[in-house]
């Protein structure tokens, strides 16, 4: 076990220097930030001394250089718009990302893997070739086009639930979460069921067939013929071997959820760092986007052993430890 986190480990500081060099190069041939920050009136000794105390009138590779020495320390530099610590941006709109993410997750959970179990234990019936029909399409519709749906549906023409905004907020010291109120619950229900619907057709349509699988199996039948109920063969025998490839895609769908939210979060002016990635964008932040993009495979990274280390350890017959 030790050898295989080293080895993942290594490759993945490898990962970030070669995705730091290529963010980085990528946002500077794009344009220059001096356009973006000063008026188009600004006179050439104005534009120099701007570009000066920003360090852009060195060549690419010194200011990659400069960067990356900071990055090792923990310094990203700071936002060229706000003026503030790019970490510190960012850190302060993780919790908006993550909480939307998680809840997200939970939906997709409590719908898809419920769904999936009784399509795979009665394949045959009406309902769940419906249930299987509706998957299909659930992760087929853009997350834009179903996002203005739900805005229309349910918050223009009923007034049920708010398009955009956090709502209230109860902080746990310096985290501020909406999922603790109910205004704030109302705020986070549209953006979590465009972000969970395709999940949930993904962990439908997995369990289905995780399930078809594993109920033919001789173990299950063994369990069925020592005299068990059908709801112990189906929570102790099928639903823990349902649970080694979920764990897989729960967590790389957690994953995707949390960095890739940028378009949800911009639909419902989620203030989270998709958000705050688009804005960088668009007025060339360079600090912020860099910050942003290394904290997400950073991250990404991290997840990705965390579900190797849990596979393993639910199915005994993997070994990540230094066999061949």
């Amino acid at each position: 076990m030790g050898g295989f986190i080293l080895r993942r480990l290594l490759q993945a500081m490898l990962v970030l220097v070669v995705v730091s060099f290529l963010v980085f190069a990528g946002v500077y041939l794009v344009g220059d930030p001096v356009d973006v920050l000063i008026s188009p009136e600004a006179t050439a000794i104005e534009r120099l001394r701007v570009t000066r105390e920003l360090g852009l009138d060195q060549p690419l590779w010194v200011q990659y250089l400069r960067f990356a020495g900071h990055a090792l320390q923990g310094q990203f530099g700071n936002s060229f718009l706000a003026g503030q610590p790019a970490m510190a941006l960012i850190i302060q709109r993780m919790p908006a990302t993550l909480e939307l993410a998680a809840v997200a997750t939970l939906l997709a959970v409590a719908v898809g893997v419920p769904v999936g179990l009784y399509a795979g234990l009665k394949p045959e019936t009406a309902t769940a070739k419906f249930a299987m029909t509706l998957s299909v399409l659930g992760f087929s519709l853009p997350t834009f086009w179903v996002g203005l749906m739900l805005i229309m549906g349910l918050s223009v023409m009923t007034g049920w639930l708010p398009s955009s905004g956090r709502g209230e907020l109860v902080y746990l010291g310096p985290v501020g979460l909406s999922v603790l109120t109910v205004d704030g619950l109302k705020h986070l229900a549209l953006p979590a069921l465009t972000l969970g619907l395709g999940a949930a057709s993904l962990l439908a349509r997995l369990t289905r067939a995780t399930a078809r699988e594993v109920v033919p199996m001789d173990f299950v039948k063994f369990a069925r013929a020592k005299g068990l109920s059908e709801r112990r063969v189906i929570s102790v025998h099928v639903l823990k071997n349902l649970m080694i490839p979920l764990v897989t895609i729960l967590g790389l769908e957690f994953g995707r959820m949390a960095a890739f939210a940028v378009i949800t979060e911009s639909i419902f002016a989620w203030p989270g760092m998709g958000k705050l990635l688009i804005d960088s964008v668009l007025t060339l932040d360079r600090p912020v986007v860099v910050a942003y993009v290394l904290i997400v495979v950073s991250f990404l990274i991290t997840l990705n052993l965390l579900v190797d280390v849990t596979y393993g350890l639910l199915d005994p017959r993997i070994r990540l430890g230094d066999s061949r």
